[in-house]
């Protein structure tokens, strides 16, 4: 069983379902309404928790109702919460998501994943010195992803980085980031290299990014800078909330058995997160995992033959 640690934000997501999205200025009636527990380092932590890994999560929510509810709620899910602060002068953090047509536009309002600091992050060393890997988003401030990535070195954890939303990495942290887990856009971002291919960019990092291509799959570089392709996996979607979450905890949960390996099982795992409602809510569980794996690889091999 992999132990991860994750450092990132919770969220509450308030979600509208409409026809249209609406243009500036229109009000539209939606077709439906739904809370659902969110925020990048929750899902990554559910997703590799729904995996099998062992999971702690270091994060910040407010004294409030959401933030009681989305506590206990990852606790249910076997997440370790004793890291997870609860600040008396700001709200838990919402993300406001409207869909439309499997297609998505948000607005994270970040309240207290702000208060997430380097403090935090020092009480909760021990965390770091027990786990086998590192995972980190940026919607909790950079100074503390940076602590995070400082803490891993110095334990000697690989510090796994989905660079979300997109922002400009300064040089000292993209040294101590093991693996970067962009899309095309935030690879661009991170790296301050806004014309540059991104076979380019891959290539130059070898074996230190993956990037996310949506129903592309994903692409990654090996140790001597060759491309790979990860293929993605077919599915009818039914909402692309937390696709990339999946991914990225997936990543961690399957770190163990190498990148390649980690890549196939996190795009098929991110597949299967779309084909049900809520970032959270299409999140596999391992079990499930494997029989999708398993039934794909015998279609395969039932068309060859």
């Amino acid at each position: 069983m992999t132990r991860v640690l994750v450092v990132g934000s919770i969220n509450m997501d308030l979600v509208v379902e409409t026809q249209t999205f609406p243009r500036l200025g229109e009000t539209l009636l939606g077709e439906r309404f739904a809370t659902y527990p969110g925020g990048k380092g929750a899902n990554q932590a559910v997703a590799a928790a729904r995996l099998g890994a062992a999971v702690t999560l270091i994060g910040c929510v407010g004294n409030d109702a959401f933030g009681a509810q989305l506590k206990a709620g990852l606790a249910a899910q076997g997440i370790d919460t004793r890291w997870i602060r609860e600040a008396a002068t700001a709200a838990t953090g919402i993300a406001a998501i409207t869909l439309c047509q499997a297609d998505n536009a948000i607005v994270v309002v970040p309240g207290a994943n702000q208060l997430l600091g380097p403090a935090d992050l020092d009480a909760a060393e021990a965390a770091f010195a027990s786990c086998d890997v590192v995972l980190a988003q940026l919607e909790v401030p950079l100074a503390t992803v940076q602590h995070a990535a400082a803490l891993a070195s110095k334990h000697g954890k690989p510090f796994i980085l989905n660079p979300a939303p997109a922002s400009a990495l300064p040089a000292a942290l993209l040294d101590q980031i093991t693996l970067l887990t962009p899309n095309e856009y935030e690879l661009a971002v991170a790296l301050g290299e806004p014309d540059a291919e991104w076979q380019t960019l891959l290539a130059a990092l070898p074996g230190g990014v993956v990037m996310t291509k949506g129903a592309g799959g994903a692409y990654f570089s090996d140790a001597d800078g060759t491309i790979q392709h990860q293929p993605g996996f077919k599915v009818t979607p039914v909402d692309t909330t937390g696709a990339g979450d999946t991914f990225n905890g997936a990543l961690a949960a399957f770190w163990h058995l190498g990148l390649a390996e980690a890549a196939w099982r996190a795009s098929a795992a991110g597949a299967l997160s779309v084909t049900k409602a809520g970032a959270q809510g299409g999140m596999p569980r391992l079990t499930e995992l494997d029989a999708f794996l398993r039934d794909g690889l015998q279609h395969a091999a039932s068309t060859r033959s």
